[in-house]
């Protein structure tokens, strides 16, 4: 049981360094290695959810510390943001969200493969572009709770493809995910009740909690065209992993 539990830290240790670093990943890292010890899926994604309310706000708070922050994309992203997980956390209770993965995979790993090109180009500029903003936290909230996962990959990716700096886009939509998810954990509480998975929830947040601050640090240190390019490496991976687990 202890190594169980050793376990379940070391996955929230890992999938909070790469979001908290990258702006994404929690939830899909995460869920990825729940499942392949045998987690029902279910039990996977409400436990998540639950753990990412305190380590969101943790990450939050480093970023905050950090100066990773652009108040006019916080205010613009968290209630579309809220309003689309509720309303996808609802949704997920009647269809099956497996059958939308393959299409946010296609758009992510266009998203990606955008990012990736911006890192290697030599003339990259930050435009900072803030439109549209609210149609992308809906979008996002949306399919994070529908899909499982997304709020990072999909609000962060797009924000960066569209010349944002991801320094910012990263710490931005930390902070916002936050809101995000604690809207998603009430509503799925609501609506299908406790799970009892305690020992996953508290491994998650125990490694997630020590991951945060490095994570803060390291989105506030790394160059802006290798964390561009991480990004977009990262995305495209875990796009094509899904794409082909999806439609395997």
């Amino acid at each position: 049981m202890e190594l169980h539990f050793l376990f379940f830290v070391a996955v929230g240790f890992f999938a909070q360094l790469i979001d908290g670093a990258l702006g994404m990943a929690y939830g899909v890292s995460s869920n990825s290695f729940l499942l392949s010890i045998g987690i029902p899926p279910s039990a996977a994604s409400a436990s998540v959810h639950m753990a990412e309310c305190v380590t969101t706000a943790v990450s939050g708070a480093a970023h905050w510390r950090q100066g990773n922050i652009n108040w006019y994309l916080i205010k613009r992203l968290v209630i579309p943001g809220m309003l689309g997980g509720i309303v996808g956390a609802y949704v997920l209770t009647s269809i099956d969200g497996n059958a939308i993965k393959p299409f946010i995979s296609g758009y992510l790993l266009l998203m990606g493969i955008v990012i990736l090109l911006k890192a290697l180009s030599k003339n990259h500029v930050h435009s900072d572009v803030k439109t549209h903003l609210i149609s992308l936290g809906l979008f996002g909230g949306f399919f994070d709770a529908v899909g499982g996962g997304g709020w990072g990959p999909i609000v962060t990716t797009t924000l960066v493809a569209r010349g944002n700096s991801p320094r910012y886009a990263i710490g931005s939509v930390n902070f916002s995910e936050f809101f995000v998810t604690f809207a998603q954990s009430l509503t799925f509480l609501l609506a299908l009740g406790m799970l009892h998975t305690w020992k996953i929830i508290l491994g998650l947040l125990a490694g997630g909690v020590l991951a945060a601050p490095l994570a803060a640090v390291a989105a506030r240190k790394l160059p802006h065209r290798l964390l561009m390019g991480m990004v977009g490496v990262l995305i495209i991976a875990l796009s094509v992993r899904t794409l082909v687990i999806s439609l395997w």
